[in-house]
């Protein structure tokens, strides 16, 4: 129920409902009920309209609850509460990088390279893959390194 749209000469069936707090479909179903009053209507586009009194007569319906069928009708306040839940997005741990080869690391001591370092580790696959590791398969990777550790030792 707002106030600032009280000194327009005229007003869309959709601004009314707004100006007096209802839905479009509300306010349709009130005004057929007969407890608004019906809209004018433009005669060359046809489009329904409220003027200055009829504006007056709607918030003043809306104000004492009482239609203009002389019917009490009784308004609901709109809640406050958000259109859409709000959801939480959970994001990932990012890896650090001292244990981003820890699995490649733990694999190369399964196979047999127990003094394998982390530094030996990163440049073995920045020979082996300078484009980076990302569309390869971690066991291609293992064979790779462990390969080309072998060699160097």
């Amino acid at each position: 129920m707002t106030d600032k749209n009280e000194n327009k000469t005229a007003v869309s069936v959709t601004e009314m409902a707004r100006m007096v707090g209802l839905s479009r479909q509300r306010f349709h179903q009130l005004v057929k009920a007969g407890v608004f009053p019906q809209p004018l209507y433009d005669a060359e586009t046809k489009r329904p309209y409220f003027d200055a009194e009829l504006q007056q007569s709607c918030l003043e319906v809306r104000r004492r609850n009482c239609g203009v069928n002389g019917k009490l009708i009784l308004f609901y306040a709109r809640g406050s509460r958000p259109s859409a839940p709000v959801k939480t997005v959970k994001r990932k741990p990012v890896k650090r990088d001292d244990n981003r080869h820890a699995d490649l690391i733990e694999g190369l001591k399964s196979l047999g390279l127990a003094a394998v370092t982390v530094a030996q580790v990163e440049v073995a696959v920045a020979e082996l893959f300078p484009g980076g590791t990302a569309g390869v398969a971690p066991g291609e990777l293992l064979r790779a390194v462990f390969l080309r550790l072998q060699r160097k030792n």
